[in-house]
């Protein structure tokens, strides 16, 4: 009786640290970049919209290449949203108040994912966001979704500002569909 139990416990703790490195396994990240243009002599103190074009997620590869599919996610966070200035070369964020990133899909409200409310002076060519910890499963799903950029800025600026969006995503899918 007493080597039964043993036995029992032994499966028991297998299973349990087996199911914790399975689970592990199901967790990766997925990263997007779009581009944004930040038109010249854009009004100051004023909200200002620019979007991107419908974004292909690609969402069913990126989760095949993982060994899931779209119906086993469990939840998708946004982790981190940087900005780089990719032109004008000597360009820097000095020209924004503020910034907040949303993101909208078929069938989705938008929702807003990231922002800013006060960018700092003396801002270099990169800024990192703050970002939402929604779970935003059903815009990654999607075969298509777009964000929209709105921004104030605090300076008149004479060229377009060409960013970089960069997404980093977090992805937890179900073990073994359960």
């Amino acid at each position: 009786m007493r080597t039964i139990k043993l036995i029992a416990s032994a499966v028991l703790i297998i299973l349990f640290f087996s199911c914790d490195a399975l689970d592990e396994l199901t967790k990766f990240e997925i990263n997007y970049t779009e581009e944004i243009v930040i038109e010249s002599a854009t009004v100051i103190n004023l909200p200002f919209n620019a979007g991107t074009p419908e974004v292909t997620s690609n969402s069913e590869s990126t989760f095949e290449s993982n060994n899931t599919n779209k119906d086993l996610i469990e939840s998708i966070e946004l982790t981190a949203m940087e900005l780089d200035i990719t032109a004008p070369e000597t360009g820097d964020f000095d020209f924004l108040n503020s910034i907040k990133i949303y993101i909208s899909a078929e069938n989705e409200e938008e929702v807003i994912i990231a922002w800013l409310n006060e960018v700092p002076e003396n801002s270099e060519n990169v800024l990192n966001l703050e970002t939402t910890s929604d779970d935003l499963k059903n815009y990654i799903k999607s075969d298509t979704y777009t964000l929209r950029v709105e921004t104030v800025t605090d300076e008149l600026i004479t060229e377009d500002h060409n960013i970089d969006v960069n997404s980093t995503f977090f992805v937890d899918a179900k073990i073994l569909g359960l």
